[in-house]
Formats: C-alpha cells, sequence, structure tokens
C-alpha cells in the first residue's frame, strides 16, 4: 500500500520539475568534470573529490523533508489562495529567481566557452561553479510553485525548500579555485600577517631575529614563510569542513554561519601555531630541519616537519568544530521557535 502511493506520488511530479531535476544534474556533472582538473592537479584542492559526495549525501539525509513540500497531505484550507495569494512579495521574488536563472545561464556560457577555447582555467571553473549555484538555488523556487497534487506551495515553504538546497549548490564554488588576482592577493596578504605575527611573538619573548620581507633571519640560518605557509590550503579545507558540518548537523542559519566563521577562525590560528612551531624548530635546530623527515618506529617515515604539521593542524581544527557542534546544538526554551518553522529546517 505505503509502495504504491509512493508511486503514484513520483507520477504527479510535473514534466517542468523533472526537467528541471534533470537540468541541475547535467550541470552538476560537468561542473565535477570541469574541476576534476584542479582536483587532480592542485594540492590544495584535492579535498574536491568529497564534493560530490558530500553534495549528495546532503541532499540523501534531507530528502524526507524535500518530500514532505512536495508531496505530504496537509489539512485542508492549509493552502487557502488568500494565504498563498500572488502578493507583492511574491511575485518580486519570482521576478528574482527569473532573473537569476537569466545571469547563471548566461555565466553558464562564458564559462563554458572560455573553456573550451583555451582549456582549464581559474575564470571559467569559478563562472561554472557560480552558474551552476545560481541555476540550482532559481529552479527549485520557480518550479515548487505548487506541489505535485496541484496545490499552491506557500512563499513561507519555498523559500524554505529553496534553503535546503544551499549546500549542495554553493559547495562547489570553494572546490572551484579563485581567480589568479584575488588568490594572489589573499595570499601575500595571509604571508605579510602570517610572518609579522611570528616576529612579534618571537621578540616579544626576547628571542634575537631579524626580518626581511617574508624571510626571517635566525641566528643558525634563515626560514622564509613560503605559500604553503600562508594559510590559504587549511583556510579554504577547513571552510570546507565547516560548511559541511554545519549544513549536517545544525538546524539554525546563525548557527551555521558561526560554525564556518569558527572554521575560518579556526584554520588562521592554528596555521599561525604552525608557524611559530615550525620557526621555533628551526631556531633550535636549524633552518634544514623543517625539511628533514620524521621517522617513527613500527611505522616508518610520515613525511617531513613541514608536511606533517600541515596535516596536523587540519586534523586538530576538525576535531575542534565536532567538539562545537554539541555547544551550537544546545537549545535554550526562551528561544525556541514554534513548530513549523522548526519543520522547515535545516537551512543551507
Amino acid at each position: 500500500m505505503t509502495t504504491s502511493i509512493k508511486l503514484q506520488n513520483f507520477k504527479s511530479i510535473l514534466p517542468e520539475q523533472i526537467a528541471a531535476f534533470c537540468l541541475i544534474v547535467g550541470f552538476a556533472l560537468y561542473t565535477a568534470w570541469d574541476q576534476f582538473y584542479w582536483w587532480s592537479n592542485r594540492e590544495d584542492y584535492s579535498f574536491g573529490y568529497l564534493v560530490p559526495l558530500f553534495a549528495a549525501y546532503v541532499l540523501y539525509d534531507r530528502w524526507p523533508i524535500i518530500r514532505s513540500y512536495l508531496f505530504a497531505a496537509n489539512a485542508p484550507g492549509q493552502f487557502a489562495s488568500g494565504q498563498v495569494g500572488r502578493n507583492a512579495l511574491n511575485s518580486l521574488l519570482e521576478w528574482v529567481a527569473v532573473a537569476v536563472f537569466a545571469a547563471s545561464v548566461c555565466l553558464f556560457t562564458i564559462g563554458a566557452l572560455l573553456r573550451a577555447a583555451t582549456g582549464p582555467q581559474n575564470p571559467a571553473s569559478l563562472a561554472i561553479a557560480g552558474s551552476l549555484a545560481g541555476l540550482t538555488l532559481s529552479m527549485v523556487f520557480i518550479f515548487s510553485k505548487q506541489r505535485v497534487d496541484g496545490q499552491a506551495m506557500p512563499l513561507k515553504h519555498r523559500l524554505a525548500l529553496t534553503a535546503l538546497f544551499l549546500f549542495p549548490a554553493l559547495i562547489w564554488m570553494i572546490s572551484a579555485p579563485l581567480v589568479s588576482v584575488a588568490e594572489t592577493q589573499i595570499r601575500v596578504f595571509l604571508l605579510t600577517k602570517v610572518t609579522v605575527a611570528v616576529f612579534s611573538s618571537f621578540d616579544f619573548l626576547g628571542f634575537e631575529l631579524e626580518r626581511q620581507g617574508n624571510v626571517l633571519i635566525l641566528p643558525e640560518g634563515q626560514v622564509g614563510v613560503e605559500e604553503a605557509c600562508s594559510g590559504i590550503r587549511s583556510l579554504t579545507a577547513c571552510l570546507f569542513a565547516g560548511s559541511f558540518l554545519a549544513s549536517v548537523f545544525l538546524d539554525r542559519f546563525w548557527k551555521k554561519i558561526l560554525l564556518v566563521g569558527a572554521a575560518m577562525l579556526f584554520a588562521v590560528l592554528t596555521n599561525l601555531i604552525r608557524s611559530i612551531f615550525l620557526t621555533l624548530w628551526a631556531y633550535y635546530h636549524g633552518s634544514q630541519a623543517i625539511d628533514q623527515h620524521w621517522v617513527l618506529p613500527l611505522i616508518g617515515d610520515i613525511g617531513t616537519v613541514h608536511d606533517v604539521t600541515g596535516m596536523a593542524i587540519l586534523f586538530v581544527t576538525c576535531i575542534g568544530l565536532i567538539c562545537l557542534l554539541p555547544i551550537f546544538n544546545y537549545k535554550l526554551k526562551d528561544f525556541e521557535e514554534d513548530e513549523d518553522w522548526n519543520q522547515s529546517e535545516p537551512l543551507g
């Protein structure tokens, strides 16, 4: 009986909703194919292999909520025309969604043509990822005007349904490389701040060293704060991890924003601690000691000091974010919202 009802519900899906779903899947596959070049050729974007899996998992995890908006029966009169009517806000948001859809199509066309003409490059991949986000969110809103039984869907539920696709749509923006100019500026900014912070810390503690640009002159050699020490790699990876954890385990939009912000803050702080440790290691063991390999009993070579500490900060940051989840999920009765709105969560 239950199976027959589910089949009947799926048969009731409008053809345009099926077409929209197929179009989104097609754009996602093309985006994954485009970004595969960066995932396989740039170590700082190797986490991108997880993006399709995590996006699919989030949709799978949220499917019961999505299905409740599209298929679930509701009490008579809940969707009365007066409640759902085409008011000014509803009409405005629909026009905004159409404009976003048109702009996304244009952006995808530009990105796809640029990639076809010049091969993989940062602006093309970023344009394609941005177009996927815009197309997904705009089409979900546009084609959720009514449920499969033909009844109109309230604006509040349409917005909540669209919000459920925020992570699967926007996560591709993180796994795509930034435009070279912006990426360079961020790297230089982080490099300068890390170098100044490390130098100031050692100078405050009374260590003898000098600073020449991004190079620290030690008594036994010098240490250059290179691009890998800027923290942009850990910042990107932690932003991805924080976004996923927030999307799956938190049920309020403001909590998700705070956790993502905490992930970025953790990435900066742990990278600073790593830079201070590496400088301290070089201070006592010589500048070449950073590139020496650590060999552990029964395990063997686990990599250089520089690389091991880089992986360690990512691990520590992820553990820190996981430890924050129970705190963010703690609820106070005074701040709990009504039951109907809770059912529209999670956002993002």
